[in-house]
């Protein structure tokens, strides 16, 4: 009997739409469920039954495992019984490319490995393979939603034999193979995730997907944000005092800090772009050892706001600037001076802006040892 199809975003009840693919998938049923990426058969790791049912849907009817299975997560915190112990990198990455299109790797040890078998009463090999574990957190909110109360780990596969984007596209076989199918339409991307081993201190990855080598450096580089308003003299002297700061303490040159995976930058909450920065900017952090001659304003933007780890204003109005185009970046938002306002210096003598930079060279420092660099040194 081909499986129930609903429509999630059709439905009159989202919720108990969501509550009976979660109830399906408790009770030991298969649901497929979108992905950002794909389609997928998705069962509860603890269910015997489930997981052949997923083993036959891959093709191996006669019991072999095929391989182990990949958990999939609804929050970052949920993968973490399954590693044991964790390095500061690893949780980085999961930080940065979480939730997302991108499967991760992990190798666990011996010991951990059979302590995860054990309390959930399955083989080693249905979830790890020698030494590595494969988890995903997807961002689709159905997924996730429907994750997130099945209160148990729940495993996908492919649904079906080609990359199915749409519900539409999984063939009668699978219609017939599980117990729902949960339609949300097409998914964001039109190809399968990326899948990336996480080491010790580096990334290796696995198979190429969504996500390629270049977009992954990009999205795990640390990045610091100051910003001010026209972006012409207080933030390009932090981040020109930042990026000598950074330096030394990571014992680097100052131009091979993003070989090393941290960016430092700065905007304007009103900036026009191309703007360079004024004389006197340019003499007070000369006298650092830093160079703004080549700097050029650019506006704030909810680009760059995505981009940051830590963003530092030199006011509150600044503050609320990247507050009102990106509500969610407010706990990653703070005023340079806890204490107050950092005045503009614009049309100033240079005495005053060697005040400046000073000041800012001690609150910039202060601000990176409590923020990026916490964990690293």
């Amino acid at each position: 009997m081909p499986a129930t199809v609903v429509r999630i975003y059709e439905s009159s009840d989202y919720n108990a739409s969501i509550k009976q693919a979660s109830d399906i998938l408790r009770d030991g049923g298969v649901v497929v469920l979108p992905t950002e990426t794909l389609y997928g058969a998705a069962c509860a790791i603890t269910s015997a039954a489930g997981l052949d049912r997923l083993r036959k849907l891959r093709g191996n009817p006669g019991g072999e495992s095929g391989g182990p299975f990949t958990v999939h997560v609804a929050k970052r915190e949920d993968a973490l019984p399954f590693l044991g112990t964790v390095s500061d990198y690893a949780r980085r990455v999961m930080s940065k490319l979480w939730p997302g299109p991108v499967a991760l790797q992990f190798d666990v040890q011996p010991e951990h490995r059979a302590k995860v078998a054990v309390d959930l009463k399955i083989d080693e090999s249905d979830l790890f393979d020698d030494t590595r574990i494969t988890l995903r957190f997807p961002s689709d909110i159905v997924a996730v939603d429907a994750i997130s109360r099945v209160e148990k780990p729940v495993v996908f596969i492919r649904a079906g034999t080609d990359q199915a984007t749409t519900a539409d596209q999984l063939s009668k076989e699978i219609q017939d193979k599980v117990d729902l199918i949960v339609d949300a339409g097409p998914t964001r991307f039109n190809k399968a995730s990326t899948i990336v081993h996480v080491g010790a201190e580096r990334y290796k990855i696995i198979r190429a997907g969504v996500y390629d080598d270049r977009i992954l450096e990009r999205m795990l580089r640390t990045t610091v944000l100051f910003i001010c308003s026209g972006n012409t003299c207080r933030s390009p002297m932090a981040e020109a005092i930042a990026r000598g700061l950074l330096a030394e303490k990571l014992n680097l040159a100052p131009d091979r800090l993003e070989e090393k995976g941290f960016a430092v930058m700065s905007a304007g909450s009103y900036a026009m772009p191309g703007a360079p920065a004024t004389p006197a900017a340019v003499e007070a952090v000369k006298a650092m050892g830093a160079d703004l001659s080549m700097h050029r304003s650019r506006p704030l933007s909810v680009e760059l706001i995505h981009q940051a780890d830590v963003i530092f204003t030199m006011g509150r109005n600044h503050a609320g600037a990247v507050r009102a185009l990106v509500p969610a970046a407010a706990d990653k938002t703070y005023t340079l001076d806890p204490k107050g306002e950092i005045e503009d210096p614009i049309g100033s003598d240079e005495e005053v802006y060697r005040r400046l930079a000073v000041e800012l060279k001690g609150l910039i420092d202060t601000r990176l040892n409590e923020t990026v660099l916490k964990s690293i040194l």
